[in-house]
């Protein structure tokens, strides 16, 4: 080789050196992750705080008794499990109770019907209400009627779910739950029912929150089960009237003190930068709340117990936070976003748990784009659980993606939601449908996951922040 050619060789070989000492995950970082891996496919940590959460504390709306006992056994269990600085950071929530609510069909072939009263419900007036029911498909359906053909009557909303593993349907169905009632008010209905926003095929309706318009008087609104929608849609395909009698005692109460749980394992090198780690400790009250979300409060902490076990603590602090009143209107969030927005910079990434604990199947990242090799070779340690790499749209999920707005990297690991979609905030959201075996591939993925985003130098960069954070 010529004299000129071998030289420009080397000067490319050295222009290369830098790039491999810099690699932000040494050998032994990555040896330890895949330790971590096998080491969480064998603890039942999780499933049993699953199990001691449902059974011992039960369903925790936000602002009730549950709520208050919930924080109580996550201080506990997690000072019991040898983490640090265990605190409750006070949040204020509202205080909404369910009541009873019933509805019948009344003409042309009176029959019972199952219902649920949605979050926030207003109540009725101590005989119910009876009117005819408009069917309406959606939102933009709703908005394109006259108001002569809505006022007065109560809005059946008719659109289903579709069942997919990703989750999407719940996405296309959610909007007429959170404001149907508003927009059917604005065009003077006296009540609001809808197919729920669910798959369940059982006569089990699918509670969740909504929210009023201000300066509309707001009226109640109820979720069908998936049969009883069917039901009520074949009546109103016989072409004549349809009326329903709804009632409920549903009200508000003020609010209350809850708390986010927070528990840590400090780094020993970086012990003030920290990678996030988050589920949500209250739940709605017709289930246990079992997947949603005490599977999360048992992966998130027990994937940072296990790496407390490890031979050596990472460099950052893992900080387990379990956020109070996700279910009705991110309280904790938005609380402890507001409370450490001064100390953002220091929060290196944040992953939360709230889709159950279904079979994983793939990672997505929103870190800066010169991150993403980094990405890219912590999936390359999940791979043996079957996940894949999805890109770099994470959102980061309803409660850390609070921080995401305020310019910190997230990640998402996705699993099945199909199954999911079919207890979601329903009564069946009980402690018999959780997996133990799944629930260890969960830990499995947030272990390697929180212990590499601890170990990597250089972090994940910064995103930018939302422009409405600033407000």
């Amino acid at each position: 080789m010529p004299l000129s050619r071998r030289a420009s060789g080397l000067a490319a070989c050295l222009l290369t050196l830098p790039a491999f000492a810099a690699d932000p995950l040494s050998p032994a970082a990555l040896a330890e992750a895949r330790a971590l891996r096998e080491r969480a496919l064998a603890d039942d940590t999780a499933y049993e705080l699953t199990r001691s959460l449902t059974t011992e504390v039960g369903p925790r709306l936000a602002g009730s008794p549950g709520d208050a006992r919930a924080v109580a056994w996550a201080m506990a269990r997690l000072e019991a499990l040898g983490f640090s600085n265990v605190r409750a950071e006070p949040v204020t929530v509202p205080r909404w109770v369910r009541g009873e609510a019933r509805a019948e069909i009344v003409a042309p072939w009176p029959q019972p019907l199952v219902v649920a009263a949605l979050g926030g419900s207003v109540g009725t007036p101590a005989g119910g209400i009876e009117a005819q029911v408009v069917p309406v498909a959606s939102l933009d359906d709703l908005k394109a009627q006259p108001r002569e053909r809505i006022a007065g009557r109560i809005v059946f909303f008719t659109n289903r779910m579709e069942r997919s593993r990703d989750g999407s349907g719940y996405g296309k169905t959610v909007p007429a739950r959170s404001s149907g009632a508003a927009e059917a008010a604005s065009l003077g209905a006296v009540a609001m029912v809808m197919r729920p926003a669910g798959t369940s095929v059982s006569r089990t309706p699918h509670t969740g929150g909504q929210r009023y318009a201000n300066g509309i008087p707001p009226i109640p609104a109820f979720a069908l089960s998936n049969p009883d929608a069917d039901l009520l849609e074949q009546q109103l395909a016989s072409g004549q009237a349809v009326r329903v009698r709804v009632s409920n005692t549903s009200r508000w109460e003020g609010e209350a003190q809850s708390a986010n749980v927070i528990g840590e394992i400090p780094g020993r090198g970086l012990a003030d930068e920290v990678v996030l780690l988050g589920a949500h400790l209250d739940s709605w009250d017709l289930g246990t709340g079992a997947l949603d979300d005490a599977t999360g409060v048992g992966v998130v902490t027990a994937a940072a117990k296990l790496i407390r076990e490890s031979q050596q603590r990472p460099k950052r602090t893992l900080r387990v936070v379990l956020y109070a009143n996700e279910e009705f209107g991110l309280s904790g969030a938005k609380a402890y976003a507001a409370a450490h927005r001064d100390t953002s910079d220091r929060h290196v990434l944040g992953i939360e748990s709230d889709l159950g604990a279904f079979q994983p199947y793939g990672l997505l990242a929103r870190v800066a784009p010169d991150k993403l090799p980094l990405v890219r070779t912590i999936q390359s340690v999940l791979e043996p659980l079957g996940i894949a790499y999805l890109g770099s749209e994470a959102d980061g999920g309803a409660d850390v993606g609070q921080m995401r707005e305020l310019g910190v990297p997230v990640m998402s690991l996705e699993t099945d939601a199909a199954p999911y979609f079919d207890v979601h905030h329903t009564a069946s959201d009980t402690f018999d449908k959780v997996d133990p075996a799944l629930v260890r591939l969960n830990v499995a993925a947030f272990a390697v996951i929180a212990y590499l985003a601890a170990e990597a130098e250089g972090g994940f960069g910064r995103l930018p922040v939302a422009a409405e954070t600033g407000k």
